[in-house]
């Protein structure tokens, strides 16, 4: 089959859009959609100087979604002094995982030259994921565990490194899930809560110093084509599974999802479309919402709306 764009053979085909595509103009249309989110969003601000740049942290784990969206990233803003971008991975304590994905972040941040930070749930909690996985008090999954550790760690580790922005990457697959799972646990409360953390352009987000805001630029990437782009660039991607994933619940829309995706292509794109209006709405409506209201942890002093913050909680019972 050849490209629609030039009489190159095409490597991808995209349903949802009908292009085939070669290497060349894949890469340049997975690009141009990755630099028209940053554009939508306003993530770049118009006030932004090189006298006082902007310091973009980008959760950078090794798996192939982080280290394409730093690559895309750092070739967007290499010649803007505008931009700071820093790697910032955490190390978990898996055996044999989170080591090999570690190195493929030292290749890339060595290859593109830009900051590099890792810290470990060692030294920030004195725990491995290992281990909290064979003593499991609390009987849930490992990933509600390292969630709740994840978060905190990117949190804090961003206000330290003094971020304007925190960037995930999370792709069109990943968003479209949560979407789904939200709305079929009929869970108003995560949709408004998912909206503030990451949807939506900066623009539309209420002003606070709380939080260091987040963004997710590939959201509108599928995740075979952000799989498919580490390929073609034969980028150092870590592309393993954890060995202690278990989402199950998450798995089963995933696999929904792909078989509605196949027979109607474009169904992941229009889910998160008017998921994003309808959480848009509900943000609004549960903004200073009574029992919402933040406040600092008694024991580590983090933002939290609970008397003690879900991560403290489950350090205690780890003991």
């Amino acid at each position: 089959m050849e490209c629609n764009r030039c009489d190159g053979e095409a490597i991808m085909h995209a349903a949802y859009s009908g292009a085939h595509l070669c290497a060349d103009h894949f890469r340049e249309s997975l690009e141009k959609r990755v630099r028209r989110r940053v554009r939508r969003d306003d993530l770049v601000p118009h006030d932004a100087t090189p006298d006082d740049p902007q310091t973009w942290v980008i959760g950078l784990s090794g798996g192939k979604d982080s280290v394409v969206l730093t690559r895309i990233l750092h070739d967007t803003f290499v010649d803007d002094p505008r931009i700071e971008l820093v790697g910032l991975t955490i190390h978990e304590g898996i055996e044999g995982y989170r080591d090999k994905s570690l190195e493929a972040c030292v290749e890339l941040t060595d290859d593109l030259e830009i900051r590099h930070e890792v810290v470990s749930y060692e030294e920030e909690f004195g725990i491995r994921m290992d281990d909290v996985v064979e003593d499991d008090p609390e009987n849930m999954a490992a990933c509600a565990y390292c969630g709740v550790f994840r978060r905190d760690v990117l949190s804090r580790y961003a206000e330290t490194l003094e971020a304007d922005l925190l960037l995930t990457g999370h792709n069109l697959d990943d968003e479209a899930q949560t979407a789904m799972m939200n709305v079929l646990e009929g869970d108003v409360a995560q949709m408004a809560k998912h909206f503030d953390a990451s949807l939506g352009p900066l623009t539309e987000r209420e002003e606070t110093d709380e939080f260091v805001p987040r963004a997710k630029p590939l959201r509108d990437v599928p995740e075979k084509e952000v799989a498919l782009y580490a390929h073609v660039e034969d980028l150092p991607a870590h592309i393993t599974e954890c060995p202690h994933a278990s989402e199950a619940y998450r798995g089963e829309i995933q696999q929904l999802l792909y078989n509605l995706e196949e027979n109607h292509p474009g169904t992941r794109h229009s889910i998160l479309s008017g998921y994003e209006e309808l959480a848009s709405i509900v943000a609004r409506e549960y903004s200073g919402e009574d029992g919402a209201e933040l406040r600092e942890c008694a024991e580590c002093g983090s933002t939290t709306t609970r008397e003690i913050c879900r991560k403290c909680s489950l350090l205690e019972s780890l003991a």
